[in-house]
This record gives structure tokens, sequence and C-alpha cells, in this order.
């Protein structure tokens, strides 16, 4: 890199490390450290004399966070994995003999604050009563190159955070480094889903995987991410759903499959929307969407212990009041009909599409004329009744033109098998009993194609291949999909997708 894009700092550095050469220590050795401890578990467990023995050879690695600069001893912070300690480091423990090189000029001048280091002694206590350690050898790991954003602390709590989300989501390993709590938000994300694997697997569910590379974008109404194979020289897609390919191997004698499937679709990134995301599906055979109710329910109550150690999340913007929003089961139940009804006041359950574009048109709600019936029922229920469901509510029985893989209801002619859970305003799941007759599949598919001929780029292309699957015969099966990344940001009070993602979709950068 050339030093004109280098702001004063990193050209300090590196002129550090070139000392550091000089001096013939290696500032990245290849060499194993043999870290035996972490600083949690050395704040947890000394109890000062009473097991002080125990703790008088400990070896940790870490990052720098802060020194306290006093002459021939310094307090400085080391952050490792598990957190933060103070560790003591003083001259003549370091340099015993008369060259004081590694204290004077090493520790004093050529280190900084971002380097990683390992440090080798024993624990005290200090007059001020923190658990420290007290140094007798160190080594540098890592020199970094580049300084920290600053974040200033006071009595351990952190009160300038760097919160700009352009450096946090474009630069997450630095985030990581000097927000703390961001560590913890995707240890609990870890937590919650490998609850729900638990959960899954002690019930004889069997894990699996699925092309994520697809000749046909099935599964989902969705834009797909198109490519090219070279070799077969034909068009591919990015997987929308992995829902066709798990129903084959309930055709192929598997009776409980899931995947947590990464997905991806071609269209806008928002609050709750990321091109690339974690959906979890699972399908069973011989079951119906009444059981996946009370499944899903057991599921998710599961999951918020593990995450939390409750049932019961905080949530809310920071500029509204929180609110509690409980997973224990059971959840309310209520149809689309009746949630479209009670917060609009309009029956839309005998009207057709003509009637359900005037109520579109009387709640101010765009109804484009490429739409047929099922996606402005959609548009009502999504402008009107959504957000009003915040504890765990299941909406059930939805019209048949807006559930092109669902069976029909048992009872209730014009509606199919079909459930959604919202939480707090949003989907969080969707689930079928799973139409399993392939001759009326062939004609939803149908429908689906005479809507893309409108215009809808959602609409659903004809998988022949999962056709000729279910013409072997899938037993009756009930499926769901949860939407992992969601269901995240309510476990760990998120506001944005991107808080629960690592790396989220973000602008090139200009450089």
């Amino acid at each position: 890199m050339s030093t004109q894009h280098l702001s004063e700092q990193e050209i300090i550095r590196r002129e550090k490390l070139t000392e550091l050469n000089k001096l013939g220590i290696d500032a990245y050795p290849a060499a194993l450290y043999p870290v035996n401890i972490t600083s949690a578990y050395i704040k947890e467990n000394y109890k000062g004399e009473e097991n002080k023995a125990d703790f008088a050879d400990v070896c940790l690695a870490g990052r720098i966070m802060s020194v306290r600069d006093m002459g021939k001893a310094n307090f400085a912070v080391l952050q490792d994995a598990a957190g933060k300690i103070q560790f003591y480091i003083k001259q003549d423990d370091i340099c015993p003999g008369d060259d004081k090189t590694l204290y004077q000029t090493v520790w004093k001048k050529l280190i900084d604050i971002g380097d990683i280091i390992g440090i080798k002694g024993y624990v005290f206590t200090t007059k001020t009563g923190e658990t420290s350690v007290h140094v007798k050898e160190f080594s540098i790991l890592t020199k970094s190159l580049r300084p920290l954003p600053i974040v200033k602390e006071k009595d351990g709590e952190a009160f300038d955070e760097v919160t700009d989300p352009e450096f946090r989501y474009r630069q997450r390993y630095a985030d990581l480094i000097v927000n703390p709590g961001v560590k913890e938000t995707f240890i609990k994300r870890t937590k919650m889903v490998n609850a729900i694997r638990e959960f899954l697997n002690e019930r004889g569910a069997l894990e699996v995987d699925t092309p994520v590379l697809q000749s046909i974008p099935g599964g989902a109404a969705a834009r797909p991410f198109t490519t090219h194979h070279n070799a077969l020289d034909v068009p591919m897609y990015m997987r929308i759903a992995n829902e066709l390919y798990l129903k084959r191997l309930i055709v192929g004698g598997f009776e409980w499959v899931y995947e947590f499937s990464r997905n991806f679709r071609n269209e806008g990134m928002d609050r709750t929307h990321n091109p690339e995301f974690t959906v979890l599906e699972f399908y069973v055979a011989y079951k119906d969407y009444e059981w996946m109710m009370d499944t899903t329910e057991q599921m998710l109550e599961k999951a918020a212990i593990a995450t939390n150690g409750t049932t019961k999340v905080l949530v809310g913007d920071p500029s509204a009041p929180l609110r509690t929003i409980d997973f224990k089961a059971p959840y309310k139940r209520i149809t689309m009909y009746d949630a479209i009804k009670e917060h609009t006041g309009f029956d839309i359950s005998e009207m057709d599409e003509a009637g359900i574009r005037n109520v579109c048109h009387e709640l101010k709600i765009h109804a484009d004329e490429k739409w047929g019936k099922g996606k402005l029922i959609d548009e009502i229920f999504g402008g009107k009744c959504e957000s009003k469901y915040i504890q765990p509510t299941f909406i059930t029985d939805y019209p048949v033109e807006m559930s092109p893989l669902t069976k029909k209801h048992r009872s209730k002619p014009g509606l199919v098998e079909r459930f959604e859970l919202m939480c707090n305003g949003k989907e969080i799941a969707n689930a079928y009993s799973e139409l399993n007759d392939p001759i009326e599949q062939r004609e939803r598919f149908e429908e689906q194609v005479k809507l893309m001929e409108r215009g809808d780029d959602e609409a659903m292309f004809i998988d022949h291949d999962f056709l000729r699957a279910l013409e072997y015969g899938m037993p009756p099966t009930s499926g769901i999909g949860f939407g992992i990344d969601r269901i995240a940001m309510l476990l760990t009070n998120q506001h944005s997708i991107q808080d629960v993602l690592f790396f989220p979709m973000m602008r090139p950068e200009n450089n």
C-alpha cells in the first residue's frame, strides 16, 4: 500500500513494526501460544488468599484496550474472547537484568492499543480491590497497524460506543472489538439456533442439505438472483426457498426433515429484509397444520428460554416504550378473514376480485392492476392488520389464491390449511398442510404462470421434476418455514436485521 493513503497514526505504527524487526522481534510469530485460562474464568473463580495457588501460573492472550502509564510500572487492560481483565506490568519483572530494552523500548514505545499480546504471570488483587494479572513475561503476537475507534469508558461502562451503522456493519470486525454488546447478540443467536436443533433432533428429525444453486427457483413467490453455469451453459438461480427439495425427501421416505437454509431474494433492503437470509424449514409426514401450531409453540418457548433464561423478552425502539412479548405456549389463533374483519370492518370472505379491489380503494390501499385476488388480500392484511399482532398469534385459514402449495381446507371452501405466526407486528413463520395432489398442484402452478404473464415478477415457475416426484406419491405432510433472523431480532431486542447478521449486505465502498 502506498503511504499517501495512510493516516499519520498508520505511518507511525508501520515505523514501529520496522523498529521491532530491527530488534529481532517477530511481530507475527507462527508458534502456538500456550493459553491456559480466560479473563472471565479468573474474574469468576479467583478468591484471593483462599485459592491464589491455583492462579500462580496463568497464561492469557488478547488485545490491549487501554494503558495507564506510571513510569516504571503500567496498568493495562487485556481483552480476550471472554471479556476484559486488568494486568500490571513492571520494568524490573520484565527486565530483571541491566538491559531494560524490552520494557523501556518495546513495551513503552513500540506497543500500541489494539496490539495482540500474550502475558504470563500470577493473579492478585490491587489495593482498590480489582482482580488483575501481575505479568512476569509478555510476547507480541500481532502488531496492529490500524488504530481502533476510541471508546471512552467510565466505571466499566462504555458511554460513547461507536454507533455509526456505516462503520459498524462494514467493519464488523472492529465493531466486535470495541462494542462488547455486539458479541453478546451473536452468542445469543447461536444459543437460539442450537436450542432449535436440539428440539428437532430429540424428536427424531433429520438435518439435511439441499442445493443452493437451482435450475428453477421454486418454493416461494420472490425474485431470484440469476447466474450462469459455464460448463453446462445453462442459467442457474440462487435458491429463494428449499421447500420443493425437502418435499422430494418426504416422497423418498424420510418422515421428518429440516434444514437451516441460506436463501437469496433479489429484492429491496430494509430493517427486516436482507437479500441473503436464513430460514429454517421442516416437513413432517402424516401431520397437519394443527399439529404444527402446537409444535411451533413448544419449539419457540424452548428457544426463548435457551437464549434469555425466560420466555419473556423486552422489545421496542429506543424512542418507544419497551413492551413485553411472552413466548410461553399456547398462542392466540384467529382466521385471516376474521382478522381483516376485526381491524377494517370489512367481511371479504364472500367477495370476488372486483369486490376486494373496491375494499382496497376504500381503505386507501394500492391495488395494482397486475395483482390477483390473493395479492390484494395480502395487501389488506399487511397494511391494516399485521402490525396489530404484538404477542405471538397464529393467523389461520388463508384464501386459496394466496397459497399455491397448500392443501385445500378440509371444511371451509375457498380456503387452505395454512397459518402464519405473527409477532411484534411481523410474520416470523409460515406453515401449511402441504398440497400433495399432483393434478391440483399442476393446476395451481399454471395459475401462477398466468400471473407471471400479467407481469407479476414474484409468481412461481412450474417445476416439472417436483410434479413428477408428487406423482410417485407424497404422504400427507405438514411443513413450516421460520425466519431465523427475525426471531433472533426478537429474542435479542435488535431493531434491524443488520444487527443480527455478522456481515449484512452493503453498497460497494468508494475507495
